[in-house]
């Protein structure tokens, strides 16, 4: 029923276990083991591009996390509009939650796949999918510290007796596999669940998940272990040191592409504004809290003095620059500059009263 699944994993397997032979014996349980180990990464190594796909849509989708809830309380009873709008909002914020999905939906048929493969290691066998009759007694002959790769702890002793394995040996290997693939999972969990913003932790539905995902799943992976092959045990740990590993790669990879950007627009903004002391240029756009600058047009001529210019502000001029010029006379001689302009007064003229400014109002009051 899974053939389409059972041919391809026993394919990388066997490419793998044919590449360790040159260096590696044929019949050595490293080179079996290494050979499922092989496969893992193989397949992790394929879905690593799916893997930060997924990252970066969580990421968005946490973002797009506030406006979620407020079309969740605005259509709550109207599940076909609530719908609607949610794949509007997803596809303007390009993100897919089910895209975060692939990586365990392609997962889960490998791991069938392998397990069916290994059950198909029996004595007497003349194939096993992919693998000819020199294979399977290759994998029936290999031991990993005096334990079949095929062997489980739910087994028998007869059967264990079959494939030539020890009870007491099988316990000491599987346990330690069993425990480390479950810590390792616990961690992944965690580094995962770390990464999750205030309000997707808050949410109930994200909290019970979580609480699976850290304390639930390690649980099974160590209830379950007696139940499966060693080499099964293997490829638990293998995956989830990969996950591990390559959790913290992608995480900071995106962090610091992240860091990278929002320098790169701190740095746009600031050249944008005029440095500290520097007037904005013509047609510069100010910066905030800046009245920005009028543009003088360059076909426009200094205004010039109009001809129809009234003498009372010529007067005033005169009368101004005579001010400024006896109050920059030094101190000491100011009684001389009195004496002298009082003696230089014409007759009929009163000191002190510059006749120009009397006349110029005259004037004005006539033109008025």
């Amino acid at each position: 029923m899974l053939d389409f699944i059972n041919y391809p994993v026993s394919a990388i397997m066997w490419f793998w276990h044919k590449v360790l032979s040159y260096v590696i014996p044929e019949t050595s349980g490293v080179n079996w083991a290494l050979s499922v180990m092989l496969l893992v990464f193989t397949l992790r190594a394929l879905l690593f591009k799916p893997f930060v796909k997924q990252v970066r849509s969580m990421r968005k989708m946490a973002e797009f996390q506030p406006q979620l809830a407020k079309l969740r309380e605005k259509y709550g009873n109207d599940k076909q509009r609530m719908a609607q709008e949610m794949q509007k909002l997803q596809a303007e914020g390009g993100f897919n939650p089910l895209g975060g999905c692939l990586p365990m939906l392609v997962q889960m048929p490998v791991f069938l796949g392998l397990l069916n493969v290994l059950q198909g290691f029996k004595p007497g066998a003349t194939s096993n999918y992919i693998f000819g009759q020199p294979e399977v007694s290759s994998f029936l002959a290999s031991k990993l510290f005096g334990v079949n790769l095929s062997a489980a702890i739910r087994m028998s002793g007869a059967d264990l007796a079959v494939i030539g394995t020890d009870r007491t040996a099988l316990l000491l290997l599987a346990i330690p596999l069993m425990v480390l693939a479950s810590v390792l999972t616990h961690l992944t969990a965690r580094h995962s669940v770390a990464r999750q913003s205030a309000t997707a932790a808050a949410n109930p539905q994200s909290a019970m998940m979580n609480k699976l995902m850290l304390y639930l799943f390690p649980l099974a992976v160590l209830v379950g272990g007696p139940f499966f092959p060693v080499a099964m045990l293997l490829y638990w740990l293998s995956n989830n040191t990969w996950t591990l590993g390559q959790q913290y790669v992608v995480y900071h990879r995106i962090d610091r592409e992240e860091e990278e950007k929002k320098a790169a627009a701190i740095e746009k903004r600031q050249n944008l504004g005029p440095k500290p002391g520097q007037k904005p240029q013509p047609g510069q756009k100010p910066a905030p809290g800046q009245k920005p600058v009028r543009k003088r047009p360059a076909n426009a001529a200094p205004q010039a003095a109009s001809p129809t210019t009234s003498s009372a502000d010529k007067n005033k001029d005169t009368s101004a620059s005579t001010g400024s010029e006896k109050s920059n006379a030094p101190r000491n001689g100011s009684d001389a500059a009195k004496s002298t302009d009082s003696a230089a007064a014409k007759p009929g003229e009163v000191p002190g009263i510059i006749q120009s400014r009397s006349t110029g109002k005259k004037q004005t009051r006539k033109r008025r």
